[in-house]
């Protein structure tokens, strides 16, 4: 793959235990983790100041974008600026300062294109674990392949955690008391229904952070 060096591994151990033997693990001067506004500004940074070292992005999703690709909520946007969050190399030329989601993960995609940098991502690869070796100066870093379950291996001498603070397969749900006997539809706005239809329905929102401050006016 694009600068790549490729080092034996002797075993590779899947999630059931078994071993594959003889694979290959291929190694990187830098591996990022994640591919959204941090993992693509950081592989744009890594082009223009480092064009001799060796990267790549692992994605456990299937599309860049990170939070601003997988929240899909009504009224979806930023708390902060996009002025000042927004890459010192691509400044945001948008009017709207407090910008929406899908603003953002246009903005996103645009820049990945522009400076070429998706050839660099692997899409599928969950980072599971990461051990440092002192003697040998690196990084071996294990991901499991969506669909397969198959582990892969890695090799870097730097890794960069660009990866969030939220749990993508499943966002925070307190235990309600006699939630299993409400005959409504429960909703997290991690994972909003693209067909939920709430028009005429008596809704109540739980919280009053940030989400619930953009989801209701939209609503």
């Amino acid at each position: 793959q694009i600068g790549a060096r490729v080092v034996k591994v002797e075993s590779l151990a899947r999630p059931d235990g078994a071993t594959g033997r003889g694979r290959q693990m291929e190694h990187f001067d830098v591996l990022v983790v994640g591919a959204g506004l941090s993992g693509i500004g950081a592989a744009v940074h890594l082009q223009r100041r480092c064009p001799d070292r060796s990267f790549a992005l692992l994605e456990a999703r299937d599309r860049l974008g990170g939070t601003w690709d997988l929240f899909r909520y009504p009224g979806v946007r930023s708390d902060s600026d996009m002025y000042t969050l927004g890459y010192a190399f691509k400044p945001w030329e948008q009017p709207k300062a407090i910008a929406d989601g899908p603003a953002i993960l246009q903005y996103i995609r645009d820049t990945a294109r522009e400076h070429d940098v998706e050839r660099h991502i692997r899409y599928g690869l969950q980072v599971r674990h990461a051990s440092w070796s002192t003697a040998d100066a690196r990084w071996t870093v294990q991901a499991v392949r969506a669909g397969s379950g198959d582990i892969v291996q890695f090799s870097c001498n730097f890794l960069f955690m660009c990866s969030g603070y939220y749990r993508y397969d499943a966002g925070h749900l307190p235990q309600f008391e006699g939630s299993e006997r409400f005959r409504g539809r429960m909703v997290h706005p991690q994972h909003w229904p693209q067909d939920l239809d709430y028009s005429g329905q008596r809704v109540v929102i739980i919280g009053s952070g940030a989400t619930a401050v953009t989801l209701l006016p939209a609503m």
